[in-house]
């Protein structure tokens, strides 16, 4: 447990706080990067930066906050897939990961390149969902039955990273899925 986590039950100002303050700290890390300042999130969340530091003591702790809630949405949205649409579901996370990536460069990229046990475990998680989508997928004969989960991660890494790096665009991003699920499909 990192030590920007209480082992007691928080306040209900103190969950509030610390839901603006990683708001905010996502929105100014995805403008500025790595440069970002604590005193900027904390002006942006509205409290005082004492109150940042006193839920996330480093910056580390911040970033890993928000790679860990990042990674939680897109767990999220990988079930969410499953119970409803398993012959597309793969394509269609495919589809938010690359646009969120695009939307999110400077947190994407502190993401592919972040340590640490909780993000690991994170990651882990989200292959695993990944998984069961992929093999969702191929039942319902929508990907092909040779393609394996370390081939659509590492997919699925490049073209965050693409989109990260590369500033694609919308038309881009498209064409490129569309070149990537060709590949895929059965």
């Amino acid at each position: 447990m990192a030590s920007g986590e209480a082992t007691v039950p928080r306040r209900a100002d103190a969950r509030r706080n610390r839901a603006r303050i990683l708001a905010a700290a996502e929105a100014v890390f995805a403008e500025k990067g790595e440069s970002a300042s604590t005193e900027e999130v904390a002006r942006r969340a509205g409290v005082a930066v004492g109150t940042v530091f006193r839920h996330f003591p480093t910056k580390s702790e911040l970033v890993e906050a928000i790679l860990m809630g990042v990674l939680q949405r897109l767990m999220d949205h990988a079930e969410a897939l499953h119970r409803t649409e398993p012959a597309e579901g793969l394509f269609l996370l495919y589809r938010d990961v690359v646009a969120q990536a695009s939307a999110q460069r400077s947190v994407i990229d502190l993401m592919f390149r972040a340590e640490g046990v909780r993000l690991t475990t994170g990651v882990s998680a989200l292959r695993k969902a990944v998984g069961v989508l992929l093999d969702d997928a191929r039942r319902a004969g929508s990907v092909r039955p040779d393609v394996a989960l370390d081939e659509v991660m590492a997919l699925l890494a490049a073209l965050s990273e693409g989109a990260v790096s590369g500033e694609w665009g919308e038309e881009l991003r498209q064409r490129t899925l569309a070149v990537v699920f060709a590949g895929l499909r059965a």
